[in-house]
């Protein structure tokens, strides 16, 4: 019994030193730091759950068709019940002709002018109205009917509900900062990742200072600080960067954040310092870690740095 808790005892004292060891490992001592604004508290999105903006297209609302102009009701009755008295009474004239002297040249003149100009008023009336050089549309000073704009909003509101959260973000820092992308944002996240990773193989990360908030510098000063006095340092070698990808875009109280997703592999093993024995990690074996790296900077086109280092969960 006494053997058991006495060995039950070790392996756990071994595996909080072996523990304690491994939270060196990379940049940052493989923990989660610093600030994501309002988003502090939540784990960062893998992932944007729609499609990218630069690979979905924007389909346009289909297009309104405009109401042809109705005609007059009423005069088109007007000129139908002349055209058709007329006729009548040609009609008529000839039919009772045989039995009452006939119908006399006056009579068919008068008849005939009015049919030719009954038909001759209604043919003008049906012709279309000549469409402007853009195309048919209601004449000037005419409001738009309320329909054909409940129609544009209805379609203006279900492209913005398409929108995802990653887009809308990327958007509202493009109002600022036209230049913004993410393929450009990932060559900056990149240039600063190696850079951080180098100040914390060095155990002295004021050749990174400019690139990371004062709160990030301060921890992980601290830490390049403890490793310093432990008489350790954390080798980073071979490093291969798999993938980077911007999972999160968005601005809070005049700044903007964006965070970046890291995949990588890398020779990652901590020595002593004086007697260069490695005491984690190896020095042949690669290991892969995933990072979500926060960016922030006032609203504009101003220098990113980096706020915060979280782990994937």
């Amino acid at each position: 019994m006494k053997r058991t808790v006495a060995l039950t005892s070790v392996v756990m004292l071994l595996t909080l030193c072996l523990w304690t060891l491994d939270a060196w490992a990379r940049a940052g001592g493989g923990k989660s730091a610093g600030s994501r604004g309002s988003r502090s508290s939540s784990s960062p999105a893998y992932r944007d759950p729609s499609p990218s903006a630069t690979n979905r297209q924007a389909v346009p609302p289909s297009a309104v068709q405009q109401p042809m102009p109705q005609r007059s009701g009423w005069m088109r009755g007007l000129m139908g019940g002349l055209a058709g008295f007329a006729l009548g009474g040609l009609l008529g004239s000839m039919l009772f002709g045989g039995f009452g002297g006939g119908i006399g040249l006056l009579e068919i003149l008068l008849i005939g002018g009015l049919i030719y100009f009954a038909f001759a008023y209604m043919r003008r009336r049906q012709q279309p109205t000549p469409a402007n050089p853009y195309g048919y549309g209601p004449p000037q000073g005419v409001e738009t009917p309320s329909w054909q704009s409940e129609s544009m909003s209805a379609s203006t509101a279900a492209m913005g509900a398409t929108e995802s959260d990653l887009e809308r973000g990327m958007r509202h820092i493009r109002q600022m900062d036209s230049a913004f992308g993410p393929e450009p944002f990932v060559d900056i996240a990149s240039d600063v990742f190696f850079k951080v990773q180098e100040a914390w193989m060095a155990r002295d990360m004021k050749s990174a200072r400019n690139l990371m908030t004062p709160e990030m510098y301060e921890t992980m000063q601290k830490e390049c600080d403890r490793l310093r006095v432990e008489r350790r340092i954390n080798r980073l070698e071979n490093i291969a960067v798999r993938s980077v990808e911007v999972t999160e875009a968005w601005q809070e109280t005049g700044q903007d954040f964006v965070t970046v997703h890291f995949l990588a592999s890398l020779l990652d093993y901590t020595i002593e310092e004086t007697s260069n024995q490695v005491l984690t990690g190896s020095r042949t074996e690669p290991v892969k870690f995933e990072e979500y790296w926060t960016f922030i900077r006032p609203v504009g086109p101003n220098p990113w740095k980096l706020s915060a280092i979280q782990q994937a969960e």
